[in-house]
């Protein structure tokens, strides 16, 4: 049990770290200083689906390592 719960969590560790990459497209140390012109902007299409995936997968990453804590060791 142990181990299939390290394989998942690794599994969801690559899985989001991929989905946070792939929102960073146009941030930069530039947009703090006022690159950026637009303050409020909406999500829409696949940025918003990359934005609530990446909420759902760090949810389940925080999940599995509570339960590896949780799990006795067999």
């Amino acid at each position: 049990m142990k181990f299939a719960l390290n394989i998942a969590q690794i599994v969801i560790s690559v899985i989001l770290v991929t989905t946070i990459l792939l929102q960073a497209r146009g941030t930069g140390l530039g947009a703090t200083f006022g690159g950026e012109g637009n303050v409020y902007r909406t999500k829409r299409g696949l940025e918003k689906m990359l934005f609530r995936s990446t909420i759902f997968f760090a949810v389940a990453f925080f999940a599995l390592a509570l339960a590896n804590i949780l799990v006795p060791q067999s």
